[in-house]
């Protein structure tokens, strides 16, 4: 009995040590938890935009960043901040520059403040039409804009329409130069749209965006010159119902990249936020011209009085600016081939 009970014991002993022995193995082919992959975390970047939710380029901006998060399974996130949430357009360019915002959407008008090169592409009277002036933005020229922008710690991206601009005011029609005589209209922070409007004989007042409607309101400002969408948008049209379509400017926008987010990213990260924009930006062209039909509209409907020029009453806004051109003698071989895109 003895002998047969330490048998067992014996037994009993041999397969436990197995059983321990057979729970070991596994864990060590499987590895402690620290050398298991960890889950990647989603890379979240910022967009800013001065325009409200609702706007065309808003709208294309968010369709930008469906595409980036889709095209990278959820990899990097690219949240939208709109109506000027991350600061005027000059303030979030700043930061961009340093990389504390990662992208944005921008007029080049303030942009040119960093790059002088980009004024030549607001010059008054520039463009035949909105088809002529995205022939000129996607070509090889377009291009070299976009790649200019490197040395500015910044990576252009791709072109948004920012329709034409048009003057509008709170005290009278505008129908040739000399009724904008005298007339403090608000102007983007750059020195060739301040330019433009001297030359026709109004005071120039540059002043950030947000803060138009109540100094037109107020009268610290007489008018300010926008696109249709924008007059409508920012409900400037309540406080200046005159509105003229000279057309004096066609202001390319474009979205902008920070070049020290872009410099963290895979090649192939890269690609997809380049071919990301460049759909967002034929998304956006679209949006734009059907805002723009439907802000005249409406525009028309709330009482706003819309001037539309006849020929030659807008040849005499473009012989006033023609001396505007002979600041830009240096450039005059970028100009002959703008001019000459068709």
């Amino acid at each position: 009995m003895k002998l047969k009970k330490l048998s067992s014991l014996l037994l009993a002993g041999v397969l436990s040590i197995g059983a321990l022995a057979g729970c070991a193995t596994p864990a060590k082919d499987q590895g402690t938890a620290q050398d298991q992959p960890k889950e990647q975390k989603a890379i979240v970047l910022r967009m800013a935009d001065v325009h409200s939710e609702d706007y065309p380029t808003v709208r294309a901006n968010k369709k930008f960043a469906e595409i980036v998060e889709q095209e990278t399974n959820g990899r990097i996130k690219i949240e939208v901040y709109p109506s000027g949430q991350l600061g005027d357009e000059k303030a979030t360019l700043e930061q961009v520059q340093f990389g504390a915002i990662d992208f944005i959407r921008t007029s080049i008008a303030p942009l040119a403040e960093f790059n002088k090169d980009l004024e030549v592409l607001m010059l008054p009277y520039l463009y035949d039409d909105r088809d002529h002036m995205f022939k000129v933005l996607d070509s090889e020229l377009g291009d070299s804009f976009l790649n200019g922008l490197k040395d500015n710690n910044m990576v252009g991206l791709s072109w948004y329409d920012g329709g034409a601009r048009n003057f509008y005011n709170s005290k009278k029609e505008i129908r040739s130069p000399q009724d904008l005589k005298g007339l403090k209209i608000r102007v983007q922070e750059s020195k060739l749209m301040m330019d433009l409007v001297k030359s026709l004989g109004a005071s120039p007042t540059p002043m950030a965006f947000g803060e138009v409607y109540s100094a037109i309101q107020t009268g610290v400002i007489d008018g300010a010159e926008n696109n249709y969408p924008s007059y409508l948008s920012t409900s400037h049209l309540e406080v200046a119902k005159y509105y003229t379509l000279d057309e004096h400017t066609r202001v390319p926008e474009m979205v902008l990249a920070s070049k020290a987010t872009i410099d963290k990213l895979s090649a192939e990260d890269q690609a997809i936020i380049m071919e990301a924009a460049k759909q967002a930006a034929e998304f956006e062209r679209d949006e734009w011209f059907k805002e723009e039909q439907k802000s005249e509209a409406a525009a028309i409907e709330k009482g706003s009085i819309i001037t539309k020029l006849t020929a030659e009453e807008k040849k005499a806004f473009q012989d006033a600016v023609k001396s505007i051109y002979d600041q830009y003698a240096d450039r005059k071989d970028i100009i002959e081939q703008i001019l000459n895109t068709k």
